[in-house]
């Protein structure tokens, strides 16, 4: 920045045409130190506690029973037909006291009531089986 002290004469001092910028960098410059300090400092990463080693191998494959529900309410083990609720019943009963549960798939028929496969699954929980799951959910997708 220069100082315009005007021409050597005795007149009448020139207007100066420059606008004095020095109180707006300031204000500039308190405004980004004031940002800098207010902004909390960002960690970019996540502090997980990861297991250490290798994980152990699978010691075996799980076992999958399949229950099949019909588009007439008839339920297959594996299937074999059900002759009764009670056979399917006693069969549930064997699948939870194993320590080991097998996993168990339901897999309705499309056109099968829901009464059915409800019946199934409350018996399921209620019988103690723990791995239970819905197998084929794609053929309701419309």
């Amino acid at each position: 920045m220069g100082m315009n002290l005007g021409s050597g004469s005795g007149g009448d001092p020139e207007v100066m045409m420059d606008i004095n910028t020095t109180p707006l960098i300031d204000v500039m410059l308190v405004l980004i130190i004031m940002l800098i300090i207010t902004i909390p400092v960002q960690l970019h990463t996540v502090n997980l506690n990861m297991p250490a080693g290798n994980p152990p191998p699978p010691t075996k494959d799980p076992v999958v029973v399949t229950i099949d529900i019909d588009f007439d309410g008839t339920i297959l083990w594996n299937g074999e037909t059900m002759p009764t609720r009670e056979a399917l019943q006693g069969k549930l009963r064997e699948a939870a006291a194993v320590p080991d549960q097998p996993e168990v798939h339901v897999r309705p028929n499309k056109l099968v009531e829901y009464k059915y496969v409800a019946e199934v699954l409350a018996e399921s929980q209620r019988l103690g089986v723990t791995k239970l799951g819905m197998v084929g959910n794609e053929q309701f997708v419309k």
